[in-house]
């Protein structure tokens, strides 16, 4: 243990004592001024977060609430409306269907309203609603192209017709062009459901859409002669019967390619010359057999065919129960 004593306190030097080269050196005027320079940058870096900040805030809570804005911002009115489509809907339907009123100004309406406007007409698929300052609402959609059509009828109301999509949905069709709609099958065989109010998609559309797609595709006249396209025995046994307008009818297989079949068919079709037997029934379900059924054709009087024995398919009337919130009409869809 070290006694008093033995203590030795450490030597004490005065400042010019200590060596020169180890003597901390004042800053220069020069230092001073780059430290100064450092601090007022960092401090407006810290300034200019804030208001970056601040400024989104502000701009999240405008578009929250409109309402909340200065009056002065809202006081612009709108005075164009874009319509950006793949289809043929036009101007028109849209000042339709949004029917905003003159006053309406770009913030002051709700764009999640006007996007549910616009897809409750069922030919739209999807829609945005887009602000363009200073004056200008754009709406960009995608619509609906029909592949069939049907004919309906709700309670005691009169039938109508409604085009079915690939997906299903069936809708009323604005600005398409009638000849186009005049040329598409008929559909049945069918139930139509409500679902949330609505009348929900026809399930196993898609697989009719793939025959008609690749009969039109691979054998246009064949396909123009097709007038009713049945889904009776789609979900049960896989099978798609198409009655064409000269009395024929074909069942097509979901287990199999459509095109395999369609070319069976037009070489069936190519090879039965015999005006006598026509072909009445072509199964194409069951594969490399097909058992085919024939008819007796008229007589003719005085080289011209008579009258048919038949009666070409006439449009199927599809019932179904009626919707309280369903309305149909020119411009609106479902």
């Amino acid at each position: 243990m070290m006694s008093k004593d033995n203590l030795t306190l450490p030597e004490t030097r005065t400042w010019r004592e200590i060596p020169q080269h180890v003597r901390p050196r004042a800053m220069s005027r020069e230092g001073r001024r780059r430290l100064l320079m450092g601090s007022m940058r960092a401090t407006l870096g810290v300034l200019a977060l804030v208001m970056v900040a601040w400024g989104g805030w502000k701009i999240a809570a405008v578009i929250r609430d409109p309402s909340s804005m200065p009056d002065a911002a809202k006081s612009d009115r709108i005075r164009r409306l874009v319509l950006v489509t793949d289809g043929v809907l036009d101007n028109g339907w849209l000042a339709r269907t949004l029917s905003m009123p003159s006053t309406a100004t770009l913030m002051g309406v709700d764009l999640t309203q006007l996007r549910a406007r616009v897809l409750a007409d069922a030919q739209v698929s999807s829609a945005a609603v887009i602000r363009n300052f200073p004056d200008t609402l754009t709406v960009r959609i995608s619509e609906r192209s029909p592949v069939a059509r049907l004919m309906a009828q709700s309670g005691g109301e009169p039938p109508r017709m409604l085009l079915v999509s690939r997906d299903g949905v069936a809708f009323a069709g604005t600005g398409l062009d009638p000849a186009m709609i005049a040329s598409l099958p008929w559909i049945e065989g069918i139930n139509l459901v409500r679902r949330a109010g609505a009348m929900a998609p026809i399930e196993g559309m898609s697989t009719v859409a793939d025959l008609l797609a690749s009969a039109k595709l691979e054998a246009q006249g064949l396909y123009r002669t097709w007038q009713v396209v049945s889904m009776a025995r789609l979900a049960s046994d896989g099978e798609i019967e198409v009655h064409s307008s000269s009395g024929m009818k074909v069942t097509f297989g979901t287990r199999e390619d459509f095109l395999r079949q369609i070319a069976r068919l037009d070489l069936l079709i190519d090879s039965s010359t015999d005006a006598t037997r026509p072909l009445r029934e072509v199964n194409l379900s069951l594969g490399a057999e097909v058992p085919v059924a024939y008819g007796t054709a008229a007589p003719t009087l005085g080289g011209a065919p008579a009258k048919p024995a038949y009666e070409a398919p006439t449009a199927p009337l599809i019932t179904y129960p009626g919707f309280t919130n369903l309305q149909i009409d020119a411009h609106r869809g479902l």
